[in-house]
């Protein structure tokens, strides 16, 4: 390689006379992280082309990798010519994101498979439309706390998004029970993940939908679902025999009683059973019952 100051040595390789594709891109710049990029385009014409080439490849591209903060012009930079990602993250960009700034994104890319929009308040129904319409193999969405998501928006997405496996819907307060129904009628045959947690709108009715027709259940996020009540569990419990995890906390219509079942058999549920149950429990592994100081 080329020293970094004085001439040429004979011999020597420039960085920029390896091989952009066979080593530069694949073995190099692969391992840099962006922030890093973005200062390595300034030095001169010839790195920002290795950069950008790098860039039009990406497959998965998270906005956390820049900074807290991303500007507009820098995310437009930088996904200018990316048309084959498969992963895509935005929640950095929660404060200033619009359908303007993402519509044509998705447009490029409709082989994405992830996308994480939390927090991005300032998109609309048309975004999510969008990329419905134009990303038929999307497998893992994140809309938690847009509160901008309703009934309609929802439906277009369930309509047009057969591969969903994974969906966190978390605090989007305009949904209601015949949202989440239609969503599990749709496609619940395919969901394994799903939150609704901070949904006071959502009950026992959208829950019991859901285990009926979500026989893939592993993860159901209802923590702050106020709504929600034993019913809901019991029918969980019958319908859902893939369920690992189970969040209820803050459900305060939820008893110990329609969790039990799904103790029994391993599920993690994020509520604690009730002191004597827990005593029982150690009774039964141990052969005795232990003492137990109760004193505060």
């Amino acid at each position: 390689m080329e020293p970094s100051g004085g001439e040429q040595e004979p011999g020597a390789v420039r960085f920029l006379d390896l091989p952009w594709e066979d080593v530069l891109l694949p073995h190099v710049l692969n391992r840099v992280p962006l922030r890093q990029l973005l200062r390595l385009q300034r030095v001169s014409r010839a790195f920002r082309s290795l950069v950008q080439l790098h860039l039009a490849g990406l497959r998965r591209f998270d906005a956390a990798q820049v900074g807290p903060q991303i500007p507009r012009a820098a995310l437009a930079r930088l996904l200018r010519d990316a048309e084959g990602l498969q992963e895509l993250a935005l929640a950095p960009c929660h404060e200033w994101l619009s359908d303007e700034d993402l519509v044509p994104v998705l447009a490029r890319n409709p082989q994405l498979r992830s996308v994480a929009l939390g927090g991005c308040g300032q998109l609309s129904r048309r975004a999510l439309g969008a990329l419905a319409e134009g990303c038929p193999r999307l497998q893992r969405l994140s809309l938690a706390h847009c509160d901008w998501v309703d009934g309609l928006a929802l439906r277009g997405l369930a309509d047009r998004c057969p591969a969903l496996e994974e969906l966190d819907l978390t605090a989007c307060r305009q949904l209601k029970d015949e949202a989440i129904v239609y969503l599990a009628q749709r496609r619940g045959a395919g969901l394994r993940s799903l939150s609704l947690a901070v949904n006071a709108n959502v009950g026992d009715a959208a829950v019991q939908e859901l285990a009926r027709n979500c026989p893939e259940l592993h993860h159901l996020d209802l923590t702050g679902c106020l709504r929600v009540g034993s019913d809901g569990v019991r029918t969980l419990a019958e319908y859902c025999p893939v369920l690992r995890s189970l969040r209820v906390r803050h459900c305060h219509h939820v008893a110990e009683s329609s969790l039990s079942r799904l103790r029994k058999r391993g599920v993690d549920i994020d509520v604690e059973p009730p002191l004597h149950q827990a005593l029982v429990l150690l009774q039964d592994m141990a052969g005795f019952a232990p003492f137990v100081n109760l004193q505060v």
